[in-house]
């Protein structure tokens, strides 16, 4: 309950206590201080204003409005007359001044005061803002290619896997009188605001043309490209052309599923990314985005069950298609013709087989569930690369030397079948070295038929050079190489010292380094985006967008609302099939 002073004219100065009533709004009523004697006051006030005939005055807030506890709620400074020119109370302008000093949204005020018997019933009000629903955040994990890249661009398999960096997708709901969508990456440096009523909804709920959450779509429609093309051409206008170029390309995936899975009357909203995933380094953090943007839009119109510890295996597999379904939308809008291993990945988590022996034809990628949890260091070279330029040198390779250029691409094929039978067979086991120890052997073969490619880089061999040196794993380039990144699977009871000294010397070279997980959770939900982060507060730490954003770099994203590694965070829940 809390306390509120207010001066009233036909009566002098009296105490209000304001408890919540049940429509969700504060109440003023008299205050006596004696809890026992609270009921008949209240009785024999209810009793003087009827005899009188002056109406009930009333003060509503939001119920979850902090107006202050006593005694240090301050007064308001103004009274509240039976009358006024108008047939509102005169001073209703000062009473609203001091209320919003106490720092209440305009949109978030409800003010009503009802005039005494005689006058017109005079009623100020300003639609309520609470929002409909809790924030909740959706999160989604990056991809490395552990087996079989350039091999699958010639029709061979790869398996990719999912890593501990993810992208983290904070939805807040605005008040009800707001009509405003909007999108925030500031690691991007990214925000834009649309109008959720002049966007082309017309456009895209056109009967030839409106698509539904079960639906599979393999490739965009033009018109409806066409219809947000002027809503995408004002995003970012000011910035340089690449950098344009880049925001432009994340706002297409947005509204494209905003457009295609909401609709006019959905609520404002607020959605934020964090990512802690490197841009360009050739990790899925642009699939990633798309799983979040996908999930999130899910779960807005209710097609989602769980995710839930106990949800049955094909009840999670259903919901895991739907939200990699529109993470591919996603992804052409970024991509245009993207593989679908990247957003497979990071929405089933784990790892997958992938191979595409038409491109004329969806490609089959088959989920490996089993695949383990490993330790992982990941170490970016930072140096930029072109996937084009380095598909471009194995096709060059392969006219020039067809024979030996196709026996190392089948080579690399017969690693990854090797890596496959290994974990999908009924014996096997993470925690025998001498699993691990095959699979690593594997990976150092894996890097050695990719450097004969001529994909390599000095720096990505300066990496595997270090950690060769220390003994403490097996290295390899991931990715299109040519720069990238390198990832090196550690082995078991690794010397903590060596560790150390290792990744020193690759801070002092320059590279940026990850310790991270192979083969971990894909999407997940923190619905409400409350977490116990060993915080004061009531039931946990509320995660506003305050504290999203201005938590400082990858530790802080992670450490305010990361899901954790082995040992996962309460409150996160993933659709594990």
């Amino acid at each position: 309950m809390q306390l509120l002073k207010i001066p009233f004219e036909e009566s002098g100065e009296m105490y209000g206590l304001l408890y919540p009533s049940g429509s969700g709004s504060w109440r003023l009523n008299k205050h006596i201080e004696q809890q026992s004697a609270f009921n008949s006051a209240m009785a024999s006030h209810e009793s003087r204003r009827r005899s009188s005939g002056t109406k009930r005055r009333s003060i509503s807030f939001p119920e979850n409005e902090d107006v202050g506890e006593t005694p240090e709620t301050p007064s308001v400074n103004a009274k509240i007359s039976a009358t006024g020119s108008n047939g509102l109370p005169a001073p209703v302008a000062a009473l609203e001044q001091q209320l919003e000093s106490r720092h209440l949204d305009d949109d978030e005020l409800h003010l009503k005061v009802n005039a005494s018997a005689g006058s017109p019933r005079s009623n100020l009000t300003r639609k309520a803002s609470l929002p409909m629903m809790p924030a909740f955040i959706v999160s989604a994990p990056g991809k490395v290619i552990v087996y079989g890249e350039h091999a699958v661009v010639h029709g061979k398999a790869a398996i990719a896997a999912a890593i501990s960096l993810r992208s983290y997708l904070l939805v807040t709901y605005l008040s009800k009188s707001r009509r405003t969508v909007t999108l925030r990456f500031p690691d991007i440096s990214l925000s834009h605001t649309w109008d959720i009523d002049s966007l082309p909804w017309s456009t895209f709920a056109h009967p030839s043309k409106k698509k539904f959450y079960y639906n599979l779509v393999t490739a965009l429609d033009p018109d409806l490209v066409a219809a947000m093309k002027p809503h995408l051409s004002k995003v970012s206008a000011e910035v340089s052309e690449e950098n344009r170029k880049i925001h432009q390309a994340a706002a297409s995936a947005f509204l494209y599923l905003y457009l295609s899975l909401s609709s006019q009357n959905s609520p404002a909203c607020v959605y934020t990314l964090r990512s802690t995933i490197p841009i360009g380094a050739g990790l899925g953090s642009s699939a990633s985005i798309s799983v979040c943007l996908s999930a999130a839009l899910l779960l807005q119109i209710r097609t989602l069950a769980g995710p839930h510890p106990d949800q049955q295996k094909e009840e999670a597999e259903l919901q895991i298609e739907r939200i990699n379904r529109w993470a591919f939308v996603g992804e052409m809008c970024i991509h245009g013709n993207p593989s679908g291993v990247d957003n497979t990945v990071s929405t089933g988590g784990k790892a997958v087989v992938f191979k595409r022996v038409d491109y004329n034809k969806p490609p089959v990628v088959t989920p490996l569930r089993s695949f383990p949890e490993l330790p992982l260091l990941l170490v970016n070279t930072r140096q930029q690369r072109s996937t084009a330029v380095q598909v471009a040198k194995v096709g060059s390779l392969r006219k020039s030397h067809p024979a030996v250029a196709d026996m190392l691409l089948m080579s690399i094929d017969k690693i990854t079948e090797s890596a496959h039978g290994l974990i999908s067979s009924p014996d096997f086991n993470q925690d025998n070295p001498a699993a691990l120890q095959h699979l690593g052997e594997l990976i150092t073969l894996n890097h050695g038929l990719l450097v004969s490619l001529g994909v390599s880089h000095p720096k990505l061999e300066r990496i595997r050079e270090l950690v060769d040196y220390t003994g403490i794993g097996w290295t390899k380039l991931t990715g299109a190489g040519g720069g990238g990144c390198a990832i090196t699977i550690l082995k078991p009871k690794t010397d903590a010292p060596t560790l150390r000294t290792l990744e020193c010397q690759l801070d002092e070279e320059g590279f940026e380094r990850f310790e991270i997980t192979l083969g971990g959770d894909g999407v997940g939900v923190l619905w409400p985006a409350v977490l116990r982060n060993g915080s004061d507060e009531e039931g946990g730490e509320e995660i506003d967008q305050d504290k999203f954003l201005n938590a400082v770099g990858n530790e802080g994203v992670e450490r305010l609302v990361g899901v954790g590694l082995q040992e996962k965070r309460e409150g996160w829940n993933f659709w594990r099939p």
